[in-house]
């Protein structure tokens, strides 16, 4: 196996492998559930007509009125080889870059903008991989070249973006089986702010957002963490009442933990948009989500509210 992997992986001696297929027939959790984390790329370049589809949703993500918070983010486009790991053969880039000045906010936007740059990828057929501490920043600021001002910007993260190769060195295909495993929805989303009691996520109005919550639980996460917890509330006593979501972070981290959190917020939206149930997103205070006892960890970060009566 060692021998396989260092001729088709290393020294590139292996047979030309077919172009993904579009996935447009998928609905968007199919999309959500069946994403994975590619490691192994083709070495063939992107197509031009993909490439500008995709840089096509990167615009339109990177808009203001698309963002939760105040402070600008972007994503760059990088073709290189950048150093970064666990993953082989990606050489096309998107970087996720932030003010240099911590904002939060703008953390969870580029979790939030970023994955559903990545959906759009996968519907398109398109393999991706998010890439956290496994990147190296100096190789990464060398390619952007004047695109990166370090005395302003901050690179959050990277995603790799490109087509799916099958051929996968053992030991990463070792890591991957091993981080694919998730959580249960009973230690991931909580009824109170305690997080002492899981949600029944079979009673209503709680039980119309079922593949919401799933869509949340098959996030990705840097190193498969899940920092991310939840707690629902129904806005009153009918078993048609509107929600709430109050998402929170397990861990002090400034960086990883908000850009998960981001892509909870992603996915648990657009689940909400293909069902047909619109909301907004809220930043409350204590008071207005009974959360005095709260713990320091979680961290309460901003709630999704269903819109209506």
């Amino acid at each position: 196996m060692l021998v396989f992997d260092l001729v088709t992986v290393k020294l590139g001696l292996r047979p030309a492998e077919p172009l993904p297929r579009r996935q447009d027939a998928r609905n968007a959790f199919e999309l959500m559930r069946e994403r994975r984390s590619c490691r192994a790329f083709q070495a063939r370049d992107l197509r031009p007509e993909d490439r500008a589809e995709l840089m096509d949703a990167v615009r339109a993500q990177s808009q203001p009125e698309r963002r939760l918070g105040q402070r600008p983010i972007r994503f760059e486009y990088v073709s290189a080889p950048l150093t970064v790991w666990p993953v082989v053969g990606a050489h096309e880039f998107l970087v996720a870059i932030a003010p240099l000045e911590y904002d939060r906010f703008a953390v969870i936007d580029v979790g939030r903008c970023l994955q559903k740059v990545v959906l759009q990828a996968t519907r398109m057929g398109l393999a991706s991989c998010w890439i956290g501490p496994g990147a190296d920043h100096l190789s990464i600021e060398r390619h952007l070249g004047a695109r990166f001002d370090p005395a302003r910007d901050h690179i959050v993260c990277v995603c790799a973006l490109g087509y799916a190769s099958r051929f996968i060195p053992l030991s990463v295909r070792v890591m991957s089986f091993a981080m694919r495993r998730r959580l249960p929805l009973e230690a991931l989303v909580f009824a109170d702010p305690r997080f002492e009691a899981p949600l029944d996520l079979a009673a209503p109005p709680f039980d119309r957002f079922g593949r919401c919550f799933e869509a949340c639980r098959w996030a990705p996460s840097s190193y498969n963490g899940q920092t991310t917890r939840a707690v629902a509330v129904a806005q009153g006593a009918a078993e048609t009442d509107a929600i709430r979501l109050d998402f929170y972070a397990t861990t002090h981290s400034r960086y990883y933990a908000p850009v998960a959190l981001g892509i909870w917020c992603a996915n648990w939206e657009t689940g909400c948009a293909a069902l047909g149930i619109p909301g907004h997103f809220a930043v409350l205070s204590p008071e207005a989500r009974d959360a005095q006892a709260a713990p320091e960890l979680p961290r309460y970060d901003l709630s999704w509210l269903e819109d209506g009566d």
